[in-house]
């Protein structure tokens, strides 16, 4: 398992191209914005909101829904559905171009990046295209992810 992490020289980087997505739908980047993408850019895996609020100082919950939410419709972060309901929030693969998939854990939420072996990737893409082509669809995207029971779970 593999959680997705960026050097420093792609943390500025992405924060150049956010600014650039904010500016196109209208909004800045703001600080509160930019410590949250610094708080999801530096976690190991994707983060709730009350992770955010603890790791964002003087972050109220409402600013970080309202935030994560102009974020998402930039095209910045992604929400990941987690057992939960609660969601999960993390960079969109789209900015920091690290395709990864997620286990999630139906007992507590837990959700967790991975990158499958790539000739598993390989199948899926190639099955997901035949899916798409009998369709007429034109894919864009995958993400798989795997539902179960983490190791703090399993016995619950």
């Amino acid at each position: 398992m593999t959680a997705v992490r960026l050097t420093q020289q792609q943390v500025g980087e992405l924060h150049v191209e956010i600014g650039h997505r904010l500016a196109g739908a209208g909004q800045r980047y703001s600080p509160v914005r930019r410590a949250i993408i610094a708080a999801l850019a530096d976690a190991d895996r994707p983060r709730s909101v009350a992770d955010l609020v603890a790791a964002v100082p003087g972050l109220a919950v409402s600013s970080a829904y309202r935030n994560l939410g102009v974020l998402a419709d930039a095209g910045a972060v992604e929400r990941v559905a987690a057992g939960d309901d609660a969601g999960r929030y993390e960079l969109a693969e789209s900015v920091t171009e690290q395709h990864h998939h997620h286990l999630v854990c139906i007992g507590c939420g837990l959700v967790l990046d991975y990158e499958p072996p790539p000739e598993l990737e390989r199948t899926v893409v190639a099955g997901l295209d035949a899916v798409a082509q009998r369709s007429g669809f034109t894919p864009e995207s995958h993400r798989l992810d795997l539902f179960g029971r983490c190791t703090d779970c399993v016995g619950t």
